[in-house]
């Protein structure tokens, strides 16, 4: 699909019938789009049922009608308001013990063979026993549903011959009376778990959405969506890591790293490779004009490899910052609901199979695959190991630890490295500075000048900004100053207190809010105590670009002032000190008190400083200063103070209302809308959401004033409405 994304994106395909659609943006463009684009052909036949197949499936009284997946406006977002409630990340949480106990269960069985097929004795049957599970279904009858569920696959998406298709037909004809009498024994008694339960409870007050016809499909249906295509995306999911030993490697060293790890192997191999919608107007896609009628395939696995959107999108990296957002579940109103069970069972298996057998490798083996135009996954999944080398032999209490669960997307946004702190060398009686090295064969991500990293200081939950300092062409390493503050938030104390050579870090990053404008003539850089850190490597590539710079930095004593020298020695009479108890003091008001053409001003600081800059710079164009904050205003809500918002989510055809006492962010994760995010507290920038209408109660420390004017985008962690107000969002 490579040649075509980059030389005929969007092509006419004689055999399928459909326009094929292969890059990213333009796959996503149609996903959100549902007044043009009807999802009505979703679950249309590749191979149009004979005259035959249709006389078998009427004998079983087949009705096949319209689900979640393929129903149209206004009446598939009543239904799925209706029936969100048990795929939110608050009710998902009671399904944990089940996925866990099970997938130990089935591990424990083969764990000791040396040998396994993981399709046939794990991957299987464990999803489907989980999809039966969350539908409130009875096991009893799993070998029948296992074979039915193929059938229905290869029914709807698969290109069987004559003799295949009446085949098929019987076995989903089956399928159909099948859900039809469990559904009947559910009505019997529709108390207890279980979502096809909960839909026949609210059948009894919304009749005229709930009805009968649709329970019944989604009955089928339901069982296919929850199971085969969890089992299919963590067959792939293994089968790409163990070909990829070093980041297998990295997973069974720090399984901190399997959250992103899920969402980078949806990208890279995902379960279902295609999906299908039907223009309902005159559209135009990828510059070509279409009728009202013309059918597309939005090919989502060209789209999660489309260089545009991902970096280096053909090598898979468990580090990636942007791999939750690939569109293996789809996007929009029709986005998939059961995507975050489908990510806590795929956690889950990765995280048992890295603990308990982290030497296991693939076997050799041809692959071989179900044959249709949607799903894809392995149908076997040789793997091997030397049982001998089983942790647990020697650790009793392996099987006694692990980690909760993360129940949605990857929702930092960048996973966290472990780096080795390499060296600290004291810069001051109060600053030290740490060089971070990553795990042999790991590479760091490529950094910008004013980039930081996000230190969890004793806790993952405990994150703190740390300016990169030095040049940024160096990868192999990342190096920080860090200045003890016991009077802050706990962050630097703990580090100056509990870090040495060999300690091992968490870190989230690089990300950068600060970035500097080489495009500029001029840069004048203004550093006040530890603020000199983001400049030390923005004054250099400065000096490396041979630009016309200026460095201003201030501070309450030389010997507490970092980086003095080697500034000197770099910078000579560029730099200018202003040393305090030497008598030297920046007069702010006077050095910026003449506009400087083509300059941009980058101060970082106490906060004293910074609040001075705006009224200092009151005659510069708009935009020539930028700052970097490491605090923010405390983001507690005082629901006293605060006033409910209406928020409309336009791609996703959803409305909500944020209470007075929780954030946008948290409202928007209730409603299994994926957001990332990391301080919480409006200093990191990760948590920006597009506005498309509104006006919004800014309160991070991340946009620029302009920014806040334009008011095109927010933060979800700490900013709001306006009171009164009503937001719409590209979400």
């Amino acid at each position: 699909m490579k040649w075509a994304r980059e030389e005929e994106p969007v092509f006419w395909s004689p055999e399928l019938g459909y326009w094929v659609v292969t890059r990213y943006a333009d796959i996503k463009a149609i996903f959100r789009d549902h007044a043009n684009f009807s999802p009505a052909n979703a679950l249309e036949k590749i191979t149009p049922p004979s005259a035959a197949v249709q006389q078998v499936l009427a004998g079983y009284g087949y009705a096949m009608n319209r689900t979640l997946v393929n129903e149209d406006e206004p009446a598939h977002m009543a239904r799925r308001r209706l029936l969100l409630e048990p795929f939110t990340p608050e009710a998902l949480k009671v399904h944990e013990p089940l996925v866990r106990r099970l997938a130990r269960e089935y591990v424990s069985r083969f764990i000791d063979a040396g040998q396994a097929d993981l399709v046939d004795q794990m991957l299987w049957e464990v999803p489907l026993t989980i999809a039966l599970h969350f539908l409130g279904v009875d096991e009893e009858d799993m070998p029948l549903l296992r074979q039915y569920s193929i059938a229905h696959t290869v029914n709807t998406w698969g290109r069987p011959d004559e003799a295949e298709q009446l085949k098929v037909a019987h076995a989903v004809g089956n399928f159909w009376q099948l859900a039809g009498r469990i559904l009947e024994k559910m009505r019997r008694d529709p108390s207890g778990p279980g979502w096809m339960k909960f839909g026949i409870r609210l059948q009894a007050e919304h009749p005229e959405v709930v009805t009968d016809s649709y329970l019944h499909s989604m009955m089928m249906a339901g069982i296919v969506a929850a199971h085969e295509t969890t089992a299919n995306a963590t067959a792939n999911a293994l089968r790409l890591l163990l070909s990829h030993p070093t980041a297998w490697a990295e997973l069974c060293r720090d399984p901190g790293l399997i959250p992103n790890a899920v969402e980078e192997c949806l990208r890279f191999s995902g379960s279902i490779v295609a999906w299908r919608r039907v223009a309902l107007n005159e559209v135009r896609v990828g510059g070509i004009t279409m009728p009202a009628g013309a059918r597309f395939m939005m090919v989502m696995t060209s789209g999660n490899h489309d260089e545009a959107k991902f970096a280096e999108a053909d090598l898979l990296d468990i580090h990636r910052d942007n791999a939750g957002e690939h569109l293996s579940f789809g996007y929009g109103a029709h986005q998939c609901m059961g995507k975050n069970l489908a990510r806590m069972e795929l956690q889950i298996f990765l995280e048992e199979l890295t603990r308990r057998l982290p030497h296991l490798r693939l076997a050799p083996q041809a692959f071989s695959y179900l044959p249709n135009m949607a799903f894809r996954g392995p149908e076997h999944l040789h793997v091997e190991w030397d049982p001998a080398r089983n942790p647990e032999r020697r650790d009793p209490t392996l099987l006694a630890r692990g980690r909760p669960v993360r129940i949605g997307a990857a929702r930092e946004s960048r996973p966290a490295h472990a780096l080795r702190v390499d060296r600290m060398r004291p810069l001051t009686p109060g600053i030290v500075e740490l060089r971070l090295v990553p795990e042999p064969g790991v590479t760091l991500p490529r950094w910008a000048p004013g980039a930081h990293l996000d230190i969890e200081c004793g806790s993952p939950g405990r994150l703190r900004q740390f300016s990169l300092v030095g040049d940024a062409a160096q990868r192999d390493a990342f190096t920080i100053a860090v200045l003890r503050e016991p009077a802050g938030r706990g962050g630097s104390d703990w580090i100056h207190a509990q870090l040495r050579p060999g300690s091992v870090v968490q870190a989230r990053g690089p990300r950068n809010h600060f970035r500097f404008d080489e495009t500029q003539r001029r840069a004048l850089f203004i550093a006040g105590g530890i603020g000199i850190t983001p400049l030390t490597a923005m004054a250099l590539r400065a000096k490396q670009l041979g630009m016309d710079y200026a460095l201003h930095y201030s501070g309450a004593s030389r010997a507490g002032m970092a980086y003095v020298e080697a500034l000197a020695g770099l910078h000579g009479e560029r730099l200018h000190l202003h040393v305090k108890d030497e008598g030297g003091r920046a007069d702010l008001a006077a050095l910026l008190r003449t506009p400087r053409p083509d300059c941009t001003v980058y101060a970082c600081g106490p906060q004293r400083m910074l609040d001075a800059l705006p009224g200092a710079m009151a005659a510069w164009p708009e935009g020539a200063l930028r700052v970097e904050h490491f605090h923010a205003a405390p983001g507690r809500l005082d629901p006293e103070k605060e006033q409910a918002f209406e928020v409309e989510l336009r791609d996703s055809g959803a409305v909500l209302t944020v209470p007075r006492d929780r954030s946008l962010l948290q409202a928007l994760r209730a409603l299994n809308i994926d957001v990332q995010s990391d301080c919480g507290e409006g200093l990191c920038g990760s948590c920006e959401v597009q506005v498309i209408a509104g006006e919004v109660d800014h309160r991070d420390v991340v946009l620029t004033a302009a920014e806040r004017r334009e008011n095109r985008k927010m933060m979800a962690c700490c900013s709001r409405a306006k009171a009164g107000g009503r937001l719409v969002l590209a979400l």
